[in-house]
């Protein structure tokens, strides 16, 4: 959907600036795994292992506005068109590690009307990599787990399709996969 690195980089960097640390290392690239994959509270457990700190950069996230954001994130290219060909034949959904930002992110981008269903980090006690957000998508639209598609970047993606039994399609990633796409469009031409 999004390239939003850029946005999850400067809020993790946002939360260390308001704990009075440095900000992260975009170098290191097993953090900025983290910060891109995880949900905001394993990401923040990541970085704050004393529970004290952990508590305090949660409070730090939350006093966040994340419309400052959203600037730093940019659409992928051909995935409005995407949308536009699959929203009239499929129910769609976002499935996503982001908690609190993701309607608000839709909403900048004009997106909202697509999705049916939008499952966040926030709406389930267990995320991703865990299937509970893709089954409770699955039972939304009450079909079978074979007869949904989860497209993903990631391993936590990856892992999330594997273990609720959806199929699952990596876009631009090098991973196990029913199919890989590095264009959004290129689904069109799977579901044929």
């Amino acid at each position: 959907m999004f390239d939003s690195f850029e946005a999850n980089l400067a809020f993790y960097d946002r939360i260390m600036s308001l704990m009075g640390l440095p900000p992260l290392d975009r170098r290191d690239g097993e953090q900025m795994r983290v910060l891109h994959t995880y949900a905001n509270r394993e990401v923040l457990r990541y970085f704050f292992l004393d529970e004290a700190l952990f508590n305090e950069a949660v409070r730090a996230a939350a006093a966040i506005d994340y419309r400052d954001l959203v600037p730093y994130m940019r659409m992928e290219e051909g995935f409005r068109e995407t949308l536009d060909a699959l929203a009239p034949r499929y129910g769609l959904a976002v499935c996503t590690n982001r908690s609190t930002s993701m309607d608000l992110v839709l909403e900048s981008f004009g997106l909202a009307r697509y999705f049916g269903c939008v499952m966040t980090a926030s709406k389930v006690a267990n995320p991703k990599p865990h299937p509970e957000p893709l089954l409770r998508v699955i039972d939304h639209y009450g079909i079978a787990p074979a007869e949904a598609l989860f497209v993903g970047d990631s391993d936590v993606d990856r892992q999330s399709a594997q273990a609720a039994g959806v199929p699952f399609i990596a876009y631009k990633a090098n991973l196990p996969a029913f199919a890989r796409i590095g264009r959004h469009e290129e689904i069109l031409e799977l579901l044929g």
